[in-house]
């Protein structure tokens, strides 16, 4: 009964928010005309602002919230590092640069250049990192992380007149999200937390250390590439469609696993709600301060978190 509770909380915390978001805007509506418009098919505006403005920009949030936050439970529990999140290998970073790379071809090459540059991020840590253990592939990431994020500085020099579309598209935004980003993060969010949900108990065993993980029967470099390769899929698929919105991955695991403790498999379903649940409300947040990036909310409230982890207060 407690562990329904725990998770029933953010459930409704969730369902709370969304009704708030898909009845309020520029357009406010009552929620008895949300659900007409939604259960009726008409060609009425509000009927258009609903099915194709706020909807698909509210499952946006919802399921990319989720996949921020799963990564960074995966990243978290494998590295074994509390500041472990989806920049800290670089992948965000590579993202970022393929996306960058992208806008100056035009919107058609934006998510695919962006998919390619999280998962050369990813091998180009591998590489880095060589044979080494949890410790050196960090570092790899941070050198990767650095290494990008250099890349990307540049691409903003050279960008010329669309230097103002990568600065905004490096902040992280839901505004104008499509059907198509929809199915995008949906299947981003299934690569990411099937497989951490499944490998939960594995992920356990990981925390122990790595010989006891293998007296357990753990495969630990299988275990590795395939969460590694998961949550940068995942991942790359969300910074593609919205852009590089930091903190959730760092901040949600933290409070998950205050709530429900470290069984990895309990903190992936209530991380993800977590995670939905402050990207919808950053996101209305955001479009209530007029329409600035949701990435500015979660810097501006995940920068003081960071340094409550970083102090040891957690």
């Amino acid at each position: 009964m407690r562990r329904t509770s725990k998770i029933f909380f953010p459930v409704t915390i969730l369902i709370i928010i969304s009704l708030w978001r898909i009845s309020s805007g520029e357009w406010d509506m009552k929620f008895s005309e949300v659900i007409r418009f939604l259960l009726t098919d008409s060609d009425s505006p509000a009927s258009i602002v609903i099915r194709h403005v706020r909807l698909p920009r509210l499952i946006c949030a919802i399921f990319a919230g989720g996949i921020l936050s799963v990564s960074g439970v995966i990243l978290q529990g494998l590295l074994a590092n509390p500041l472990a999140e989806p920049y800290t290998l670089g992948i965000a970073s590579g993202s970022a640069f393929g996306a960058a790379i992208g806008i100056l071809f035009g919107e058609f090459a934006v998510m695919p250049c962006a998919f390619c540059g999280a998962i050369c991020a990813l091998i180009l840590t591998g590489i880095i990192a060589g044979n080494g253990g949890r410790e050196r592939l960090i570092l790899a990431g941070v050198i990767s992380n650095a290494v990008l994020s250099a890349g990307v500085t540049f691409m903003k020099s050279i960008a010329g007149e669309k230097i103002g579309a990568v600065v905004l598209w490096l902040m992280g935004s839901f505004a104008g999200a499509s059907w198509r980003d929809v199915w995008a993060v949906i299947s981003g969010a299934v690569i990411v937390s099937l497989p951490a949900y499944v490998m939960g108990n594995a992920l356990d065993a990981m925390s122990l250390g790595g010989e006891r993980a293998s007296v357990l029967g753990v495969n630990e470099k299988f275990l590795r590439v395939i969460l590694l390769v998961c949550s940068s899929t995942g991942v790359a698929l969300c910074v593609s469609s919205f852009g590089v919105i930091g903190f959730v991955g760092l901040i949600v695991p933290h409070i998950a696993r205050r709530i429900v403790g470290a069984n990895h498999r309990r903190v992936t379903v209530n991380a993800f709600v977590i995670g939905a649940v402050i990207m919808t409300l950053a996101d209305g947040t955001a479009q209530r301060l007029g329409e600035i990036p949701a990435g500015v909310i979660t810097a501006l409230t995940g920068g003081p978190f960071f340094y409550y982890v970083l102090a040891g207060k957690h």
